[in-house]
């Protein structure tokens, strides 16, 4: 049954998550470094003794045993504080996230919106008219997302644009509802690059199943029958190649939001990718370790969605084993 195997997938997601945490916590405890040294200074190069700094330590918790401090840390999760306070500035972790979780879902979303808008179409087109000009021209588009890291691209733009133009993307970032066009302005850049490297992953498997859905015999069948190509491709032919893109799209999804981090960092976005990589910096453990359980959380959220889409698209798939049990 379907519910059967969407209540089975749930209760994954709790102890997957809780995993993912507990190594984030345990490679964190062992990075160098030390935040009450680090709140002490104020950035700068201020001395204290160590009696101060072990005082501030016993204050933060910071000398309590590991399962101590990890207990404290998932309690404050689970009664929706979302970690606690912050321990460098002590600002609730809840108020960081809702500052910041819209602006990288805004990221996201565009660079999703951009991939179906454009590059999935471009890999149905490469597979109807494959070994041809559309398809070659696919390819050459899809190389360098595939071939590039995307931080390497977003350097290489701005890099362009200053040269090139003598411009740059905004430093100060507006919300769409605020200065739409500002919005635009600072988001345009990074979204294109992130679906470029997302989108490339979307076209190539695109491509590959359009191409072997082509060579069905039933697809054969409705070609002889006197079909227009046009409505085969897109009326029977397409549907079933949905299935390995929906995949893409789902197994591709962490490298999205992976690739969001990095770019928020260079090109300013107050995203949680940027909240992340600055938390990280001076060993802020819980609001690394609540941002990161999030993350972690929205991957297997949209697998899950990716996945219950299949009995939409394929009533052969079957939900009463293990997922994508197909028979012929």
């Amino acid at each position: 049954m379907t519910y059967a195997y969407l209540a089975r997938r749930l209760a994954l997601l709790l102890p997957t998550a809780l995993l993912a945490s507990l190594v984030v916590f345990t490679v964190m405890r062992a990075l160098p470094g030390d935040v009450a040294a680090t709140i002490l200074s104020g950035g700068g190069e201020t001395t204290h003794s160590p009696e101060v700094r072990e005082a501030l330590r016993a204050e933060l918790g910071l000398d309590d045993p590991l399962p101590v401090q990890y207990a404290r840390w998932l309690a404050a999760m689970l009664d929706g504080s979302f970690g606690g306070d912050a321990l460098i500035d002590g600002q609730p972790i809840r108020a960081q996230i809702a500052r910041q979780a819209p602006v990288t879902a805004l990221l996201a979303l565009y660079a999703l919106g951009l991939t179906l808008a454009v590059w999935l179409p471009l890999g149905v087109l490469a597979g109807w008219h494959r070994g041809r000009w559309p398809d070659h021209v696919a390819r050459l588009a899809m190389l360098p997302g595939l071939a590039t890291p995307s931080f390497l691209l977003a350097l290489l733009a701005l890099l362009g644009l200053l040269r090139l133009l003598g411009w740059s993307p905004p430093i100060v970032y507006a919300s769409p509802f605020e200065d739409p066009w500002e919005h635009l302005l600072m988001v345009a850049i990074p979204a294109a690059l992130l679906s470029w490297e997302y989108g490339a992953h979307v076209l190539r498997v695109a491509r590959a199943a359009v191409a072997e859905t082509l060579e069905q015999s039933y697809v054969r069948t409705a070609v002889a029958k006197g079909l227009p190509e046009r409505q085969v491709v897109l009326g029977h032919a397409l549907r079933n190649a949905l299935l390995p893109v929906l995949t893409a799209l789902g197994v591709q999804f962490g490298t999205l939001l992976g690739g969001a981090l990095i770019l928020e960092s260079i090109f300013g976005l107050p995203g949680l990718g940027r909240g992340l990589v600055e938390a990280a910096l001076v060993r802020d453990f819980p609001v690394v370790q609540s941002l990161t359980t999030l993350l972690v959380l929205a991957v297997l959220l949209v697998n899950l969605a990716l996945d219950l889409a299949y009995a939409w698209l394929d009533p052969r798939v079957s939900f009463t084993a293990e997922p994508q049990a197909v028979t012929a």
